[in-house]
């Protein structure tokens, strides 16, 4: 599995962004309200991040030797493609309240203080959960052994030939 990449998080927040300010443009044009998220939505993106990185501590302890206990390759890596997910989820969710956002302030008239508090909150916290997510991740990595330098090798020297007893 290969790291997740600032280019994938950058491409997602950007997405998020454009989105985010169509969804308000639209609505506008339409003569609705402007999308302002759900006020649970920052806690949401904060407890998920905590979640992923608890649940990413266990399996940096067994890979490091410091527990006894074996961890589970396959929830060891499904715990690294959550983190992954979450890193990009939380990159879409900052996007899109950045959007919303960037809408906002180009609009005439001055928001109201709760809406912006909610979208700046969605922001804060999509980042937060960015952070955990690559954290978590970086936590379900596993050392490099020796054996990873020359596959397919059964540890006796490339060089040495055929023993003559």
């Amino acid at each position: 599995m290969k790291r997740t990449g600032a280019t994938i998080l950058i491409a997602a927040a950007l997405a998020g962004l454009v989105v985010g300010f169509l969804v308000d443009a639209v609505l506008t044009s339409a003569g609705r309200p402007t999308f302002v998220p759900a006020a649970s939505l920052p806690t949401v993106l904060v407890l998920l991040g905590v979640v992923i990185v608890v649940a990413a501590v266990p399996v940096f302890r067994a890979s490091r030797g410091r527990t006894p206990r074996r961890i589970d390759p396959f929830r060891a890596l499904r715990i690294a493609m959550l983190a992954k997910a979450s890193s990009l989820v939380g990159a879409a969710a900052a996007g899109f309240a950045l959007g919303l956002l960037a809408f906002v302030f180009t609009r005439p008239f001055t928001p109201s203080i709760g809406s912006l508090g909610s979208i700046i909150a969605t922001a804060v916290c999509g980042i937060l959960l960015v952070a955990a997510g690559l954290v978590a991740e970086q936590l379900c990595t596993i050392r490099k052994d020796d054996d990873d330098e020359h596959p397919g090798s059964s540890g006796a020297r490339p060089d040495a030939g055929p023993s003559a007893g």
